[in-house]
């Protein structure tokens, strides 16, 4: 004989299934709107991407015409397109150990309780709230060879005008830029900085170490997780490197129209060819194939970094570590 169970009573089991139910339908419905977004803003055109490197599409025409893997071969084998990714490669080797050494030690500099210290974290993060079109235009103005205030300041010295923003001196100037906004890393040092535990560094002076021993195995390991996502934020930010170099190029006759025709042989970076390639020879295919090539590239040079400097980030939580119960 069956218990007698009371009328609207209800098996535990079937509540918590019931319950897991809604906690499903309220988990999905929350992130359908990124889930949908990413399909069609990202996942969409990025597939639409792929398809296009396989053809010889000039944009207009309706008909696509299928080359096969032609297109990734002139990639691979172009003098000009290996040299404006070795241009880009040689701009993050110098753009990123400059950004993530120069902005930890201001960090660590401006992390010391000094008088004014909050004047200096403003005046270093200013640089970094100013749009980087109006950067490089203010750079632009401040070299130019004939009223710039660098060529000015070289005058007191008796050294003549410097005509920066051509030749081999434009990638100076375009340095200069790319490194101007080091703000940004700074301030989030200085979030990382402020997790880090005062009993440790106390105990490294008790134990007798100095300062550069208490940074080395107090401080970096602790902000390690900070270090490696800057690494990667910067070397991706400067392999995309491409509205400055624009604007950091005299206008041509007919404007914006055609400025690339203006930029130095030493700031055509690898996407300055492929807006070259897009939309002064209308090469949408081949374009399409440059863009794919130079996603596997930054996906690679991310695996190796988290390769690399992965093995030395420590994590006060294990990531990979089961999550507990309960």
């Amino acid at each position: 004989m069956r218990p007698h169970r009371p009328r609207g009573a209800e098996p535990a089991g079937r509540r918590r299934l019931g319950r897991s139910r809604s906690e499903a339908l309220a988990f999905y419905g929350f992130v359908s709107p990124w889930v949908i977004g990413t399909a069609l803003l990202t996942l969409f055109p990025v597939g639409y991407a792929v398809y296009l490197s396989f053809t010889a599409w000039d944009g207009i025409s309706p008909v696509k015409p299928w080359v096969g893997l032609d297109n990734y071969h002139e990639v691979l084998t172009s003098g000009d397109t290996m040299a404006s990714l070795t241009k880009t490669l040689l701009l993050v080797a110098i753009i990123v150990p400059t950004t993530i050494i120069g902005s930890l030690l201001l960090a660590v500099l401006l992390n010391e309780k000094v008088r004014g210290r909050t004047v200096f974290r403003t005046l270093i993060y200013i640089p970094a709230i100013v749009p980087p079109v109006a950067a490089s235009l203010i750079w632009k103005v401040a070299f130019d060879q004939n009223s710039g205030a660098v060529n000015r300041f070289l005058r007191m010295f008796g050294v003549t005008a410097v005509s920066w923003l051509t030749g081999s001196r434009a990638f100076v100037v375009l340095i200069v830029v790319l490194l101007w906004s080091i703000g940004a890393g700074i301030i989030i040092f200085l979030a990382a900085l402020q997790t880090v535990p005062a009993e440790q560094l106390e105990a490294v002076k008790l134990d007798g170490g100095g300062p550069l021993t208490a940074f080395r195995h107090v401080t970096l390991p602790v902000i390690s997780p900070v270090l490696l996502f800057q690494t990667v934020l910067v070397t991706i930010t400067t392999l995309q490197t491409f509205v400055p170099v624009l604007l950091l190029s005299p206008l041509s006759d007919h404007g914006m129209q055609d400025v690339y025709t203006n930029i130095p042989n030493a700031n055509r970076v690898y996407m300055v060819d492929v807006y070259q390639q897009f939309f002064a020879y209308s090469r949408y295919g081949y374009g399409s194939a440059m863009l794919t090539v130079f996603f596997l590239v930054i996906v690679a040079l991310t695996a190796v970094i988290f390769k690399v400097a992965g093995r030395t980030v420590f994590y006060a939580v294990d990531p990979n570590a089961p999550a507990k119960e309960g």
